[in-house]
């Protein structure tokens, strides 16, 4: 049974920093690509950052370059989303994806408010 479970959002300030993970199950995790999605209210789901197989390569959004830090546990089936500087246009839900070829697994989402 394929599962992404995520953790460690919550309510942080402005300029703030969070750690969120995701832990896979039910599948080869280091042969797939993994990104972080996230949706506020109101707006459609935008992709944040991804990460390839193997950590050849890291993309991020221009939203949150330089402040967003994508990285792997290939050992512990996790991937991380350190967020650095955090502005309340980040507060969203955030959901990790698993994917390869044709294939998508999602988790069921973790919530981020910025707010003082």
């Amino acid at each position: 049974q394929v599962q992404l479970v995520e953790s460690g959002g919550g309510l942080v300030q402005p300029g703030g920093s969070l750690r969120l993970s995701c832990v896979a199950s039910g599948f080869t995790f280091r042969t797939y690509s993994m990104s972080w999605y996230r949706q506020a209210p109101g707006k459609e789901r935008e992709l944040v950052a991804t990460i390839t197989s193997f950590s050849v390569t890291t993309n991020y959004a221009d939203s949150v370059k330089g402040r967003f830090t994508i990285s792997r546990d290939d050992a512990k089936n996790t991937v991380y989303l350190q967020m650095n500087s955090l502005k309340p246009e980040d507060t969203a839900v955030y959901y990790c994806k698993a994917m390869k070829y044709f294939t998508n697994y999602w988790g069921q989402g973790t919530q981020v408010t910025v707010s003082s």
